[in-house]
């Protein structure tokens, strides 16, 4: 295989002709289209593209779509032919997605809240779980939210998907209350505020959402390569350090599956091993779920303690339950990678557990005035 060079197509374009808009959601347009004479499925940012209705003709990012991997089967629309000019809608100068054609303007919290932030004396103990998939966030706040009646907020890194409008899971956790506030960081955006850095982020979800737990997790589309260190989810130490130095009380959500088909993934998966054991730098707190299945509760402390991470962080065993329950409750469905909890019952426990120890956290906090370190 030989190298690209430089003026090399790195990306497949084409033209399609808008057939029906199918859905939309804040940020995002679900299209149905037509592409080299077959019907396909598009989505479109219409604060990138400026807007799409039927019958407009479009041209299409379809690299993804082609190769077969996991986007959510949409190709994505570039640019509209023939469409309005279109004019940023506000003073923001933050530029995201930095020197590519849809590079974008916001206005972000650094302009907004910057004498706040550097004013800050940090998050004060509040509790930052750190989760190494998007699908966690729901049981998650769930828990938090069933364990303490926390206010949480997600902070969305951009280790996977930059348009913070691609999550559908988003915009249905705060429709129904599970969610408080939503922040998009570094080159991610699209959240209801953004900031430059995963930093500064973390101290607007404390100091101006008011956050009582706040979640981190790259958005949908995590990237994976089968390797040990190519894999954008490590990134989720580095949440776990700065939460930390920002003196917040770091939080790791474990990924923990008896039903995915990969032996990287059985049992706790290897991304969260390395994270906790080679890129985590600091003590955290690992919630690790109470599982029901004797075996499999223990062949989940087996694999932590064979890692040395009993040693390393505090390991708390904790119930994932209530925050199933409380999804239940509230009616909201959930599924990872097409699987429910019914399908693989501890990897739902084992996020819901992170939040319902968070939830703990911020409770105490609250009930004794002031948030307490570890």
């Amino acid at each position: 295989m030989r190298a690209t060079g430089p003026d090399d197509p790195l990306v497949r374009l084409r033209r399609a002709r808008v057939v029906a808009v199918r859905a939309a959601r804040p940020g995002a347009v679900e299209l149905a289209v037509e592409v080299d004479g077959s019907p396909a499925a598009a989505l479109a940012y219409p604060s990138l593209t400026g807007p799409v209705v039927e019958g407009d003709v479009v041209v299409l990012n379809t690299t993804a779509a082609s190769l077969g991997l996991g986007t959510g089967g949409f190709h994505l629309v570039v640019a509209v032919e023939g469409g309005p000019d279109v004019d940023v809608a506000h003073p923001g100068r933050l530029m995201k997605a930095r020197y590519t054609p849809l590079q974008a303007a916001v206005p972000s919290v650094e302009e907004t809240h910057g004498e706040l932030l550097d004013a800050s004396r940090g998050l004060s103990g509040t509790p930052v779980v750190a989760a190494p998939l998007h699908s966690m966030i729901g049981p998650i706040a769930a828990g938090a939210k069933t364990s303490g009646g926390a206010r949480v907020v997600y902070v969305m890194t951009d280790g996977a998907a930059l348009p913070g409008a691609f999550s559908r899971l988003v915009p249905r956790l705060r429709g129904n209350g599970l969610l408080d506030g939503f922040i998009t960081t570094g080159q991610a955006f699209g959240g209801e505020m953004e900031a430059a850095t995963l930093w500064t982020g973390l101290l607007a979800a404390r100091e101006v959402l008011e956050a009582e737990v706040i979640v981190v997790a790259d958005g949908p589309g995590n990237l994976g390569t089968a390797t040990k260190w190519g894999v954008s989810a490590l990134a989720n130490g580095h949440a776990l350090n700065a939460a930390e130095i920002l003196r917040g009380r770091p939080v790791a959500a474990l990924r923990v599956s008896f039903a995915d088909p990969r032996e990287r993934h059985h049992v706790v998966s290897h991304h969260s091993l390395t994270i906790l054991a080679e890129v985590c730098t600091i003590r955290a707190n690992v919630a690790v779920p109470s599982l029901t299945d004797e075996q499999q509760r223990a062949a989940v402390w087996d694999a932590l303690r064979l890692h040395g991470l009993e040693d390393r962080h505090q390991l708390v065993d904790v119930t994932g339950q209530p925050a199933l329950d409380e999804l239940e409750r509230r009616g909201f469905e959930i599924e990872s990678m097409g699987r429910t909890p019914a399908d693989d019952p501890a990897f739902f426990l084992a996020a819901g557990a992170a939040g319902v120890l968070a939830g703990r956290m911020a409770a105490n906090s609250r009930r004794y005035g002031t948030a307490t370190e570890r």
